[in-house]
This record gives structure tokens, C-alpha cells and sequence, in this order.
């Protein structure tokens, strides 16, 4: 987990939402199959020497540190263990101070029993938009040249927790969904991040997490609305 998620709220929806107030370019459109190292619309705050500015931004699914000379580091960046997430190189800098909020409609899940996995479609319960705990990078390719935009990629990972509740009967991990009142805190730049702080976004997740459903659904292939209904229901129309 969370090897797949989908937001189906366009860039205007989710700016609102999230109350930002700057829009970046090349926001990706809704998607209902989204996969690592594609893109995905993320929520931060950033300031260089003035007023913090809140940002919607397109970001490469997978994150990227800035130490890396390569954007494939050769080991799975989509998903950060919340419990190690501060001490881990790969994401200690920006636990610090590169902290993100993901937006997803809801995510899927497999559930193994011996070698048959079984996709089931996880969502709040009122159908609003989750808000996943997560972290961002900027890297930069160093075999492009100092003025070309492209030299500066935006990649992010999403942060995740032993599941709880019914979900842990589903699979052993979970993203670590935050609580609206504390998305402002999680955002802060000039919050000083540390373990500390993951674990207490952790412990405040456990509320809107317990209020999580899901559903099974047919292999997830292609892109589409009809990926989310319920085993049957496509039979049913």
C-alpha cells in the first residue's frame, strides 16, 4: 500500500478545497487508475524570505531526493514507512520541511490469500475527497542545462501506517490519512519536522481512518468510473 490511488476532482475543485490560492501548470486531469512515477496533483506551502504562499502542484509519483544523480533510484519511492520515514536519507529532508497533502477520492487494495490478490476499492465514508499525509522533493537532472526549465523535477511520496480497524483485515498497511485541522500544521514550513511529528500525524489519522469503507471491485485495468463500482454492479446497468 498504496501502490494505487484515484482523484477524480478537477485542479479548480481541489484548489478550493485546500483553500490555494496559486494554481501551478500542467495540473493533471482526474484519473481513476493512477500508478507510480505518473503524475499527481499535490498540496504545499513555500516561502523564500516572504509571506508563505499555499500551492497546487503536478508531482512525479515517486519520490526523488536531491542527493540522487538519477530519477530512478532503483528501490520503491511511492510509499514512505511512516515509522522510519525521519531517519530514512531518502526522506529526512523533507520530512523536515517538505511536507505535502495528497488528494485521492480513494485508493485500491489487493487482499492475498496464497497466491489469489482480490482488488478492493477503499473511500471515506461521505464521499469527500481524503487527504493524504505525504512528502515532496525537488531534483534536479544534472544532465540538463542551468536555464532549462525542465532541470527541476517536483516528485512526492505518500506516507503510510500499520491499518486499523477493518482495514487491517484487508492488508497490513494503510496511507496515513489527515484530519482536516491538521492539514495546516502538517503544511507549515516553518514547522520543524521529526519523528515526533510523523507519529502524531499518525496517531491524529486514526480517526478519519476508523470512518474508511471499501468495496470489492473487478481487475483494475484501464481508466475509468467503472472501476470503482462494486463486483456486479456493471452487470446490473
Amino acid at each position: 500500500m498504496c501502490g494505487r490511488f484515484i482523484i477524480t476532482d478537477t485542479a479548480p475543485d481541489l484548489a478550493a478545497m485546500f483553500d490555494v490560492p496559486h494554481e501551478g501548470e500542467n495540473l493533471p486531469e482526474p484519473s481513476w487508475n493512477i500508478k507510480p512515477a505518473e503524475q499527481i496533483p499535490i498540496v504545499l506551502e513555500s516561502t523564500k524570505s516572504g509571506p508563505v504562499v499555499r500551492r497546487l502542484e503536478s508531482a512525479r509519483w515517486s519520490l526523488v531526493p536531491s542527493f540522487s544523480t538519477e530519477i530512478a533510484v532503483g528501490y520503491p519511492t511511492f510509499n514512505a514507512r511512516a515509522e522510519t520515514a525521519a531517519e530514512k536519507a531518502t526522506f529526512r529532508a523533507s520530512v523536515a520541511a517538505r511536507r505535502a497533502l495528497v488528494p485521492a477520492t480513494g485508493y485500491f487494495e489487493w487482499h492475498t490469500v496464497g497466491t489469489e490478490k482480490t482488488p478492493y476499492f477503499v473511500h471515506s465514508d461521505d464521499g469527500l475527497p481524503l487527504a493524504f499525509a505525504g512528502l515532496y522533493s525537488w531534483w534536479r537532472n544534472p544532465v540538463l542545462a542551468a536555464d532549462d526549465p525542465a532541470r527541476w523535477v517536483l516528485t512526492a511520496t505518500i506516507l503510510t501506517t500499520d491499518a486499523d480497524g477493518p482495514l487491517r483485515g484487508l492488508h497490513e498497511r494503510m496511507p496515513v490519512v489527515l484530519p482536516e485541522e491538521w492539514w495546516d500544521h502538517w503544511l507549515d514550513p516553518h514547522t520543524v519536522g521529526d519523528q515526533a511529528l510523523v507519529d502524531a500525524a499518525v496517531k491524529a489519522s486514526r480517526e478519519p481512518s476508523a470512518a474508511l469503507r471499501f468495496h470489492e471491485v473487478a481487475p483494475v485495468t484501464g481508466n475509468g468510473p467503472e472501476l470503482i463500482e462494486p463486483v456486479g454492479a456493471r452487470g446490473a446497468h
